[in-house]
């Protein structure tokens, strides 16, 4: 059976009590915590530093936490996010001058290193770096804010970067970002990713184990249809 991961996004989380909440949709059945880190310069919002995320740390949260850095430069953040205790931390090409020294940087803290994409940037930058992923993010929306509708184009590209990772023989895991909800999680599930980010979708109701539970009923569908 194929392996599927929820990583809720505490994005859409409430502030206030972001620690209950975060424990909350863990204890619900999140498997990960995404973690957006937005600087109101690469993307237009401002969202979470590093300080945040040791507090959760702090609080005894202790799932892996993937951090999505859509910042501009991005190095000099990566060792701060790793000893704060990050697990994942994945940026975007743009970001940076050189994407192989910054998946080095990744690495040397002791993170897994993944590399994302917006609907817009092509996939060429994963020919000359494949061996050094250990995740694929693929945005399924244009990044900076919650709430926003899934981009059917990124059915597509789900497809091709699977066939990628196929051909690499490699244990790449794909992730999608924005716009995941009930209602398309099964066909993202089908096209190839096998990470979920799930934000408002889970967040917007007031009992995420009823949402959870909905949602592994759909991926459990889209494991009897691949045994089958």
């Amino acid at each position: 059976m194929k392996k599927f991961f929820l990583a809720p996004s505490i994005l859409s989380a409430d502030f206030a009590r972001l620690g209950k909440d975060t424990k909350k949709v863990i204890d619900a059945g999140g498997d990960w915590i995404h973690f957006d880190v937005m600087d109101n310069h690469y993307v237009p919002n401002l969202t979470m530093g590093p300080m945040i995320l040791k507090s959760l740390r702090d609080y005894n949260i202790t799932v892996p936490i993937d951090v999505h850095l859509m910042v501009k430069p991005v190095d000099n953040l990566i060792p701060q996010f790793a000893k704060a205790g990050a697990n994942f931390i994945t940026f975007h090409p743009e970001a940076t001058d050189h994407v192989d020294r910054t998946l080095n940087l990744i690495k040397e803290n002791g993170c897994k290193a993944g590399l994302a994409f917006n609907p817009s940037t092509s996939l060429n930058f994963l020919d000359y770096v494949m061996h050094k992923l250990d995740l694929i993010l693929l945005m399924s929306v244009n990044p900076g804010f919650s709430s926003q509708s899934f981009l059917p184009s990124t059915f597509n590209k789900l497809r091709e970067v699977s066939k990628k990772i196929e051909l690499n023989s490699s244990n790449i895991l794909l992730e999608v970002d924005g716009g995941v909800k009930l209602d398309n999680i099964a066909e993202i599930a089908f096209s190839g990713a096998n990470v979920f980010v799930i934000g408002s979708a889970l967040f917007g109701h007031t009992n995420y184990d009823i949402i959870i539970k909905k949602i592994r009923e759909e991926l459990k569908y889209v494991n009897s249809r691949f045994i089958h």
